[in-house]
């Protein structure tokens, strides 16, 4: 079975007709005393039971005693079998900000994770009879995509220096597979996948506050080796100047001894406490 259009009666020439069937026969009984025309004002009366309304973007599913008739998309004000079980069903645009769950990433780190899921109804056959509540269907089968998105990347390559793509910097690439994800396990019922996004992102609690020290020792060591690396290049261009410009004649004591002085300046996280020789290069 899948989804068709049903082509409601206009409930406006429905509501002429009720009222035909409820006032001809009032009349008739008023006039002529004849009680029997009440059968069909009962059934007038029980016609009203057939007028629905659909409002835009949403749609109603028409069911006779267990058997799919169709579905009304169309927004307007309508008549419709009274023995018709009707089921609405909004087509609208859904948020879904998850809350953030802790999970394991690749690596086996804890993580709190969460996401934001734009979606909407695109069967309403399979949205009304292929499961049995579809909004928390939605709910459960994000979380377990959510679950297994985790366990395909790891949060960062600290741990794992060979994987190209991390939740934290996977961006887009990450997102689309999350959305891919989402998107095959809603598919039974009937749900339209509009965009997919990782919105919350951290470590969890228990490991948070040793995760941050590691970032902050492996940036420390980071700056340093540019600073090592500046300062090799500084101190190297400094001897070659003295040696071409010839200032100062010094042997290898003495160019051990200036470089190890540059160093110490020049890789200081502090500033510098010079001392002045008011003697010779030699005391």
């Amino acid at each position: 079975m899948k989804e068709k259009k049903y082509s409601p009666m206009n409930g406006y020439l429905a509501v002429l007709i009720i009222l035909g069937l409820i006032g001809f026969p009032v009349y008739m009984m008023i006039t002529l005393e004849a009680f029997w025309w009440a059968i069909m004002g009962g059934i007038g009366m029980f016609c009203m039971a057939g007028l629905m309304v659909v409002n835009p973007n949403e749609s109603m599913v028409m069911i006779l005693f267990g058997a799919y008739k169709g579905t009304v998309k169309k927004n307007g004000f309508f008549w419709v079998n009274p023995f018709f079980t009707r089921k609405k069903i909004s087509l609208r645009a859904r948020n879904l900000d998850s809350t953030p769950i802790k999970v394991n990433d690749k690596v086996g780190n804890p993580i709190m994770i969460g996401i934001v899921l734009v979606w909407r109804v695109e069967d309403t056959f399979n949205a009304a009879f292929e499961v049995d509540d579809y909004v928390h269907f939605v709910d459960i089968q994000t979380e377990a995509a959510i679950r297994k998105l985790a366990g395909h990347y790891p949060y960062d390559n600290f741990d794992d220096e060979m994987a190209e793509i991390t939740l934290r910097s996977g961006g887009e690439e990450v997102n689309h597979q999350l959305e891919q994800e989402i998107r095959e396990r809603l598919g039974i019922a009937g749900i339209h996948v509009i965009e997919a996004r990782i919105a919350y992102l951290a470590y969890a609690q228990e490991i948070a506050s040793a995760m941050l020290r590691r970032q902050q020792a492996t940036a420390i060591v980071a700056a340093r080796f540019k600073i090592v690396e500046g300062a090799v290049s500084m101190v190297e261009m400094a001897l070659e100047e003295l040696g071409k410009k010839d200032v100062v004649n010094m042997d290898e004591d003495r160019k051990a001894a200036m470089v190890s002085n540059l160093m110490v300046v020049l890789c200081s996280d502090k500033d510098a406490a010079p001392v002045v020789n008011t003697g010779t290069l030699h005391h």
